[in-house]
């Protein structure tokens, strides 16, 4: 028997999609409108269909199709459709059309004849006006012949290993016949099992911000990283959060997939250029605190990340994600130590680019939150999960490098418009230089 299939809807990156892997699940296709996360998906899935476009265009048939599963039984879908969620004096708030990507959620897993599905959102949909909104959702689902459990949950991603304070709705179910899942209970420490939370600063009873990054080479300390995101790098002593994530333990890879991958190169970690005046402020932020200049986060050693948040995207303005600041280095985290305190191991690879990279975990699920909840779900469907025998090799390289045009073009879609792309000549010019000398840079190591 093989292993249970998965679908991911608005998948991104495949924060998601790491999470269901890793708990035994075969990822067979992932959905996502923006080429850019295409293209990383692509990278570290490469064995799952990448569809790039709107799951408004999309049948459940054209996913079968496309995941080459037949007839198959498709035992989850999972995903986290953006959704205003507010309600309207009179209406219906699914009925508004700013929320249509909900009930295309719904409509897909109905037409995939799911077993089970896991919504995920904001924590706002449980809230004042928007709770109606949430009524509305699990009406729909059970419209079309599905249980939820209406005792539903915000998890925070802290309670389940990851040194982060993020709190996610969760929504779960399953069609009438089916048990539905559970919800994941949280993980137990050595240390007291529930956090202590005080004002801006919480003191996690899990793995601390040093634990996620205090093995990690100092970025700034290498040239090559001034025009690329990779380099060769000596680490040093992991701690049991940081071990696993660099795949040093025996059990680092869960039920998912092998890569082959380099573990010798620090990758994701492009340097950022912050002026003197900045570097002494945030020098003079207490640890725990925000700076009062640039409302960054500095992170507490012993203590959980802030909420690492996505930025906007390029149709509305590309405004960059706010990166917290180093508890021992006066600058900005970079994008491999954002993946780090998300619970993403290091051969999980980004767009080459800070403020895509930097996009591409702000807008995941972390990976271990994901798989906690994935395993109650392979609970509920009375599987159990096997590892697999196979290694896959990781995507081209290339795929972290394309610009938006040019992941378009890969893919065979229309470029989004995005206000970032409006570049003048020079600029443009200079990125082409700077993007041949990052290239220059990587082949100098590649193999």
């Amino acid at each position: 028997m093989g292993r249970p299939i998965g679908i991911d809807l608005f998948a991104g990156a495949g924060g998601m999609s790491l999470g269901f892997e890793q708990a035994g699940f075969d990822v067979k296709a992932a959905v996502e409108i923006d080429p850019i996360h295409c293209a990383v998906h692509k990278f570290n899935f490469p064995d799952c269909a990448v569809l790039p476009q709107s799951v408004q265009e999309l049948t459940g048939a054209d996913i079968r199709r496309a995941a080459g599963i037949g007839n198959a039984p498709v035992d989850v879908v999972f995903g986290g459709p953006p959704c205003q969620g507010f309600s309207l004096i009179g209406h219906r708030s699914l009925d508004d059309p700013r929320n249509h990507l909900v009930l295309d959620f719904v409509r897909i897993v109905a037409e995939l004849k799911a077993k089970t599905f896991v919504f995920e959102n904001v924590k706002g949909l449980t809230v004042g006006r928007q709770k109606s909104f949430l009524s509305e959702l699990i009406k729909a689902f059970e419209e079309v012949g599905y249980n939820v459990r209406t005792d539903w949950q915000v998890l925070n991603a802290a309670r389940y290993g990851v040194p982060q304070y993020r709190e996610r709705l969760i929504l779960l179910g399953a069609k009438r016949g089916v048990k539905v899942p559970e919800y994941p209970p949280r993980a137990t420490f050595p240390a007291d099992a529930e956090a202590v939370e005080l004002e801006d600063h919480r003191l996690p009873a899990g793995p601390t911000c040093k634990d996620a990054l205090g093995d990690l080479p100092d970025a700034d300390a290498f040239e090559e990283l001034d025009i690329g995101d990779a380099v060769r790098a000596k680490f040093g002593k992991p701690s049991d959060y940081a071990a696993e994530l660099r795949c040093l333990t025996n059990d680092a890879w869960h039920y998912g997939y092998l890569r082959k991958w380099n573990p010798g190169l620090l990758t994701s970690s492009a340097k950022t250029e912050h002026t003197e005046i900045s570097k002494r402020r945030f020098a003079a932020t207490e640890p725990g605190s925000v700076e009062p200049i640039s409302r960054f986060f500095k992170l507490d050693a012993n203590g959980l990340s802030n909420t690492l948040r996505a930025g906007t995207d390029g149709a509305r303005g590309a405004f960059t994600s706010p990166r917290p600041i180093h508890y021992a280095r006066d600058r900005c985290v970079t994008v491999r130590e954002m993946a780090r305190l998300h619970g993403f191991p290091d051969w999980f690879r980004f767009h080459a680019t800070k403020w895509h990279g930097a996009r591409q975990i702000g807008n995941s699920v972390p990976p271990p939150l994901a798989r906690a909840v994935a395993r109650e779900v392979m609970k509920a469907l009375g599987i159990r999960p096997r590892r697999p025998t196979r290694e896959i090799e990781l995507g081209e390289e290339m795929l972290l490098n394309l610009v938006l045009a040019q992941a378009a073009d890969h893919f065979e879609v229309a470029k989004p418009n995005s206000k970032r792309d409006r570049k003048s000549g020079a600029k443009k010019r200079k990125q082409v230089e700077t993007e041949a000398a990052r290239l220059a840079s990587l082949e100098a190591f590649r193999g």
